[in-house]
């Protein structure tokens, strides 16, 4: 179920759009499986996910005064293997926030021209996680200069809600899931795992690539009848010709 979270900064609105763009066995999946797969924090192309910048280590003796050198360099390894176990305790489901489809991120996501993007909005996205028993977190990703900006701190949250300035385009909203082990769940996953949602709730459009073929588009149509989706269908007229 989500859970609201003082780390997790809500859209201003609640209807604000929200997209994911994937290929078509990847939208079956969803629709197949009722889930969304969160991946383990470690495993994503940035090595930087779930790091402190560098002016964290910089500045901490300004930060944490009453530590003797000995003792803030043992708390900062601490604080650094700890982080290393989080990232692969951690998982995150990824949304594009904006109010129309990008042209970046069909171009980013979609390798054929048999894609598709689920358009949803927060208040969904929020909604659809009620059948789910482990907390959801779901908020804004802030963007900052891992060079020149300090990250807050006292929260283990903090380094999965931040991100360099050069994913700024990705305008993210993160749905997030932490596990730790224990005697009722042990599991550990070895890339991610796939988390239960009510995809009636959840998705509010399907869009068909731009790119693709008109028979495609009925595809969709069909396969989402047959899961009982009934939810428009639009085939994206982005790069069609202006009348």
């Amino acid at each position: 179920m989500y859970e609201e979270h003082p780390v997790f900064e809500s859209p201003d609105d609640q209807d604000a759009k929200l997209w994911r763009y994937m290929d078509f066995t990847k939208f079956v999946n969803i629709l197949n499986n009722n889930s969304l797969f969160f991946t383990r924090a470690d495993k994503f192309r940035d090595k930087f996910e779930g790091s402190y910048p560098s002016l964290n280590r910089i500045v901490a003796p300004q930060v944490y005064p009453d530590f003797t050198e000995e003792e803030l360099e043992k708390f900062l390894g601490s604080t650094e293997k700890f982080n290393k176990v989080l990232r692969e305790l951690t998982l995150i489901n990824c949304w594009h926030m904006n109010e129309y489809q990008s042209a970046a991120m069909w171009d980013l996501y979609i390798k054929t021209n048999e894609g598709i993007a689920i358009q949803t909005t927060f208040k969904r996205l929020k909604e659809s996680f009620h059948k789910t028993k482990t907390p959801i977190q779901i908020g804004k990703v802030h963007y900052i200069d891992f060079d020149t900006e300090w990250m807050p701190e006292g929260n283990a949250f903090y380094p999965f809600v931040h991100k360099r300035k050069s994913f700024e385009h990705e305008r993210e909203i993160r749905a997030i899931q932490m596990n730790f082990p224990d005697a009722d769940n042990p599991t550990s996953f070895a890339f991610g795992d796939n988390i239960n949602v009510d995809v009636d709730i959840l998705i509010e459009k399907v869009y068909v690539s731009p790119d693709a073929p008109t028979w495609f588009s009925q595809l969709v149509e069909e396969v989402m009848r047959k899961y009982e989706i009934y939810k428009p269908v639009i085939h994206s007229d982005l790069y069609n010709i202006p009348k």
